[in-house]
Parts: C-alpha cells; structure tokens; sequence
C-alpha cells in the first residue's frame, strides 16, 4: 500500500507521490524562540518524528528541515523585559528546544536553519515580489515592504477565505499599507530597536517580517518545489496561508502537500504562552518519564485535539508501563532479538495517512498474545512476537530497548532496581510457600499487589507483571 497523507490545501486524503522519486522532502515551522517550548509546542515534534520514522522505514530517505525564528517582534519584547541581549534570549531558548528534543526521543532535523542566517535570500524574494507587482516599499519612509495581497486573486485558498471576510494584519502600523490586510515582509528599523536587530536592504535598515523567512528557507533547503510543509494548525492562518502566496506570487510551485496537527489543548483552551497556561517540556518530564510522555504525544491521531489534563498523561504512562513491562520480561526470557519487519495491519495504519491510534491497536493485540506466550517460558513463538513488539515501537519512536532509551541511565537502572526488588520478594514467598508459611506467603503477594504487581503461578514458577498488562 502506497502512503497516503491528508492535504490541508485540498481536503482530501492523497497518495504522496514525492517531487523526487524516493526521497521526501519535508519542512516544518519551528519554534519562535522568545522562550522555552511547552508541550503543545513539542506535540508537533513527535509528530514529525513519527512521519520521519515511517517514512524511513519504508525504504524512503527524508530529507526534514526545521527552522528556528531567532528574530522576532516577541523575542527583542522579551529581551527588554529580561535586561538582556535579545540574541541571548533567543539562543537560550533554542537551546532548551534541542534539549526537548532530546529528552523526547526526536532525531534531529536534517537541517535547522535560523531566520538571521537567511536575510540575502529575504532579501532576493522581496525583490523579485516587487518586480512582479505583488509587494511594495511603504511610501512613508519607514523602510517596510508589504504584500499586497490584492495582487494574488488566490490569496486565502490554504484557509478557504476570501480577503473582503478578512480582518486587517495586525503585523504592522496601516498607515503605511494600501490595504489593512496585506502583511509585512520586512520591518524598518524603529527608534529604540537594538542596531543589532538589523540589516541593511535597498529600503532601508530593517529586519524580517515572520512569513518571509519560511519560504526564503525552504526555497533554499529543499528547492523551490518540495513535497510537505507543517506546522500546528493554529499556522494555518495567517502564517501559511501568507507564506503559499508570496511563494507562488514569486513563481514557485512551493509545497505539494499542506499537513497540520491539531492543537494540544488545556481546559479547553489552546496552550500557548499568551495565556499563561503552559506547561514547559522540562517540567513535564520531572513528573513522568520522557519515553512515556512521548507516548502520549504520540498516541492520538494528529489530526486530533488532544485535552490534556494530568489524569490522562498519568493513564497513558501506565498504559506504556504495561508494554515495556512485556518487552523487558520477554527480553530477559529469550534475549532483545533482531527488529524485522512491521506487522501488515500495523503498515496498513500508518499508511493510512499515519493513523497511530490503528496502528497501536495491532501492538495491543500482539502484546496480548506475547503476554500469553510469557507464561510458558521462553519459546520461538515469543521471540517472534517480541520482535512484532518491538519493531512496531521503533516506528513510533519508542522501543525501550533502543539506544535512545536503554543507555544505561536511569530509566534503565530504575527498572533493574524494580526486577530485583520483586524477584527478592518472589523468591521470599517462595521459600515460604516450601516450608508452609503461608501467612507469609500471602502477605507477600498482598504487598505486590498491593504495589500494583500481578501474581501468575505456572509450573516453570511465579511470573509477575504490571497489573493490567
């Protein structure tokens, strides 16, 4: 089955057919760096990280860049605020993305280029937009540049508006636009902005408006036709909508597919830093661990809102529990094994425009039967299925026994501690149960229970797990 994968622009889930065969070109909007990334920020990471993985290991090789906006209205507001060099902000907090990254298991981009390091080729787009008709030089002096968006009749067709329906780009004083809606290319240089925060242009010192840098980057990155662009789909509109217009007003074909993931939303709001109610990635991972907050990003399809809430991040850690629970049980019966290929229901699913929440239905499914196969002891039948298990994880970024997560550190001391702990008080009941202690012996099952660990007498000897799994 060939991928498929749902086009914003179009409406319609399509087969991917990349611009060059075998190899998928794939730009995302990164973070504006005027602070630490949150959750809802990294959701889209992972899902990115998800598509990269399928994509790879469907013989595919991906080319993914990722942009850091290190220039920004916010950025020189919050180096204000701080006492600080606006570029010490913005360096700070896109170290605190790499960090995100990391933490979550993301392979990095194939390229992360900033905004500041792309002003020559701003500068030629800007050119050229004007030469066509599609983008002026305010006439008031002050060194901005607009698009007009007047000047393309197909303004609005990424987010199915029509310009009269439209509100007035909040992006720049009106005074010096032709129309309240058309949006900022470049920003002159203002009294009171840091010289550093500025470049020269044939109008003027300045710096870039937000929307401008994104095509510049992908033009330059992965050519002027390339086959996805994404983002959240708060982006849609206004910074996607403006970035398909000045891209194809400047002669680019530009994107062939328009993918967004919905928001990660709390208390029914959207999270984002203007409302206060952010949860930053570095706090998150202090109450549950990396590898399962991945899981919860990852779960949900990424079409779909998700509603945090701390019960549910707590329900998703457990649900992992149980399949690492499997996974390290079965390893230390038969040994990690060889990862092979995906199920074809699995494959099928992730096909299916990287439909996660189909896809871990047939993990569940195999792990259901693994759990089974558990109780006879080590077997052919088990190997096989903790292969299943565990390439089926390597796909979603998750394989606890992958180098990314089993290094040694303290998720994996942490569970080596937990083994021994338990097999100690299996081995304490055991010796209770042969000499007929069987208050002890009870009493010791009712601590593990009671620490939520399931009880299995077979005949090859007690088998514990997860309660649950």
């Amino acid at each position: 089955m060939a991928f498929h994968l749902y086009d914003t622009a179009s409406r319609q889930i399509r087969e991917l057919v990349p611009v060059v065969p075998g190899r998928v070109s794939i730009y995302h909007c990164g973070l504006t760096v005027q602070g630490p990334p949150h959750i809802g920020h990294i959701r889209k990471e992972v899902v990115f990280d998800v598509l990269r993985r399928w994509l790879e290991r469907s013989g595919v090789e991906v080319a993914i860049v990722a942009n850091v906006t290190d220039i920004d209205d916010k950025i020189l507001a919050k180096g204000v605020e701080q006492g600080r060099p606006w570029f010490a902000v913005a360096y700070e907090n896109e170290r605190a993305l790499h960090a995100a990254y990391e933490v979550l298991g993301c392979i990095p981009p194939t390229y992360e280029p900033r905004a500041t390091g792309v002003v020559p080729e701003m500068i030629e787009l800007m050119q050229t937009l004007i030469e066509r008709g599609h983008a002026y030089a305010a006439e008031d002096g002050s060194g901005d540049v607009y698009f007009d968006v007047r000047s393309w009749p197909a303004y609005g067709e990424l987010s199915r508006q029509k310009v009269d329906d439209m509100l007035p780009a909040e992006d720049a004083p009106a005074e010096g636009k032709r129309d309240g809606r058309d949006f900022a290319l470049w920003k002159g240089h203002k009294a009171g902005d840091p010289d550093s925060a500025s470049w020269p242009t044939p109008w003027g010192r300045g710096r870039p408006g937000w929307h401008l840098e994104c095509s510049a980057m992908a033009a330059k990155y992965l050519g002027e036709e390339f086959d996805i662009h994404g983002g959240g789909l708060d982006l849609r509109f206004p910074h996607h909508e403006n970035e398909l217009a000045q891209s194809r007003a400047a002669g680019q074909p530009f994107a062939r597919f328009w993918m967004h993931n919905a928001m990660l939303n709390l208390a029914g709001a959207k999270m984002s830093k203007s409302v206060g109610n952010t949860l930053m990635v570095s706090e998150v991972v202090k109450r549950v661990r990396p590898i399962a907050l991945r899981y919860y990003l990852a779960a949900s399809h990424y079409r779909s809102i998700v509603e945090f809430s701390e019960e549910s991040l707590a329900e998703a850690a457990t649900a992992f529990d149980r399949i690492e629970g499997f996974v390290r049980r079965a390893a230390g019966l038969v040994g990690p094994g060889e990862l092979g290929e995906v199920p074809a229901a699995f494959a099928a699913a992730m096909d299916d425009d990287l439909s996660v929440p189909a896809a871990l239905a047939v993990l569940q499914g195999r792990l259901s039967e693994g759990n089974q196969l558990l109780a006879a002891g080590a077997s052919a039948e088990l190997t096989a299925a903790l292969a299943d298990v565990r390439s089926m994880l390597d796909v979603l970024g998750l394989d606890p026994l992958s180098l990314t997560w089993d290094r040694g550190g303290d998720d994996a001391a942490y569970a080596q501690v937990i083994d021994s702990l338990v097999e100690g008080l299996l081995e304490q009941r055991q010796q209770a149960r042969a000499a007929k202690d069987f208050a002890t012996a009870d009493r010791v099952r009712d601590q593990l229970t009671a620490a939520g660990i399931e009880i299995e007498d077979t005949p090859q000897g007690a088998r514990w797990s997860v309660k649950g799994s």
